[in-house]
């Protein structure tokens, strides 16, 4: 499956790094090219993306603007040079966050990530509520098939439109719902709310470093509503 993607930055020199870039990947092919959000909205209104590479600081309308402006908005990984829109970008349902300048071997990762909730999403994977549940199970209605995940598994999940994607281990589950309701789904002694559109194991937690959480390479924002209680935890 080949995923259609645009670009949006008002910068001629990024637009060279992530075309070579996007040259590089097999999954991805660049459908468009925008130099501010204006023209990037008018075409969205009329075209369908699946993935959207989307600086900040930009003429008149912003990046973020864009994204809250779009009524539906295509899997977004934010591309800029500034660390301080981090959480507002999850807060607004980014699959990634990249800092300018962007290796290949980084944006490769995001794209990854990017397309590989889209492949998730056509799965159809869901949380099954009618099979009883046993103590460390829950049931992942994937297709036709059900698969019994242990939650303990779990590191990490992150909201993402209307779907929440489990981390596990192993792999990833993409299943139909908001984080909101998966948290009152999972047992709060075992998960503590972070962010706005992240939940993470409180067992993975090893590193917390100001407003942010690593688990292995990956690092997760720490909303400021929810600084308290990962303040609390660790120091009860």
């Amino acid at each position: 499956m080949i995923y259609s993607c645009i670009i949006v930055d008002d910068e001629p020199l990024s637009h060279d790094v992530l075309k070579n870039h996007l040259l590089k990947t097999s999954e991805v092919a660049l459908q468009a090219t925008f130099f501010n959000a204006q023209d990037a909205t008018l075409y969205l209104k009329h075209n369908r993306a699946d993935i959207l590479l989307l600086d900040i600081q930009m003429p008149e309308i912003n990046g973020l603007d864009l994204l809250r402006s779009l009524p539906v908005k295509p899997v977004s990984i934010i591309t800029t040079a500034y660390r301080d829109y981090a959480v507002e970008g999850f807060d607004l349902g980014v699959i990634d966050y990249l800092l300018k300048p962007i290796a290949f071997d980084r944006f490769e990762i995001a794209i990854k990530r990017a397309c590989d909730f889209l492949n998730l999403v056509k799965s159809g994977d869901s949380i099954d509520d009618e099979e009883t549940k046993t103590t460390h199970e829950i049931m992942i209605k994937t297709g036709t098939r059900k698969v019994k995940l242990d939650y303990r598994t779990i590191s990490f999940a992150q909201g993402l439109k209307d779907y929440t994607i489990l981390h596990t281990d192993e792999k990833k589950y993409v299943v139909k719902g908001s984080i909101k309701a998966f948290e009152q789904y999972l047992p709060g002694d075992y998960f503590v709310r972070v962010h706005k559109s992240f939940l993470v194991a409180k067992s993975k937690i090893k590193i917390v470093h100001k407003n942010k959480i690593e688990i292995g390479k990956i690092t997760i924002p720490i909303g400021r509503h929810f600084k308290g209680r990962l303040d609390a935890m660790f120091n009860s």
